[in-house]
């Protein structure tokens, strides 16, 4: 896409659960002055259709995560369009990692996580040790306080296996945990991967 003012910078969506602008051009110092335009509109940006607002009760919300790398002799600059509104259904922000989800993924969505790698508590190597016992030996998890917190997830998964065993248990948890973490992801992206998204997404870049 040509951004008015900067049609020498290549511009386009990221196909990535969070909301990411990528520019690219030769010239880094384009992208700062692209970068600094983008981020100076989205600070002022509502668009309550998309539940996003520049500020509430005089708290601004609109931030940008960048993300810089050189690849050969191009600059690339990846924006990620973060805001950190609350309400009393997610206190800890609407694009936060939601309640359900906080066993295993409660942290910031950091630069790393908005690549599509995942950093995870250190709690968790020990719980899925654990975990994988009690379900082994069919224990009762929501006896243990220090899983009884992964009871009703395991309870979902669980009947997608028609055999679980000593081999193939921690395989499983790990493709289960990638599985949560898409969606806590999911949650974090301002504009959600729909049309509806992509839509609200096409009308900040309008502004631009």
């Amino acid at each position: 896409m040509a951004l008015p003012g900067f049609e020498d910078v290549e511009a386009g969506i990221v196909k990535w659960p969070l909301s990411v602008l990528r520019i690219r051009h030769k010239d880094s110092n384009r992208l700062v002055d692209l970068a600094t335009h983008v981020l100076e509109v989205w600070r002022g940006y509502t668009d309550e259709e998309a539940f996003i607002y520049t500020e509430t009760n005089g708290e601004p919300h609109n931030t940008i995560t960048p993300i810089a790398r050189k690849v050969g002799d191009t600059y690339e600059l990846d924006l990620t369009l973060r805001n950190n509104i609350t309400t009393e259904e997610h206190p800890l922000g609407v694009y936060h990692p939601h309640a359900e989800y906080h066993h295993i993924k409660k942290e910031n969505i950091g630069l790393i996580e908005v690549m599509g790698l995942a950093v995870l508590p250190a709690r968790l190597k020990g719980e899925m040790e654990l975990l994988e016992e009690y379900i082994l030996e069919g224990k009762d998890i929501s006896s243990n306080e220090q899983i009884a917190k992964h009871a009703e997830w395991v309870k979902k998964f669980l009947p997608k296996y028609s055999e679980i065993t000593k081999e193939n248990i921690h395989g499983i948890l790990q493709k289960e945990i990638g599985i949560v973490f898409t969606h806590v992801l999911e949650d974090a992206g301002v504009y959600k991967c729909t049309t509806e998204g992509r839509e609200a997404f096409m009308r900040f870049l309008e502004t631009l």
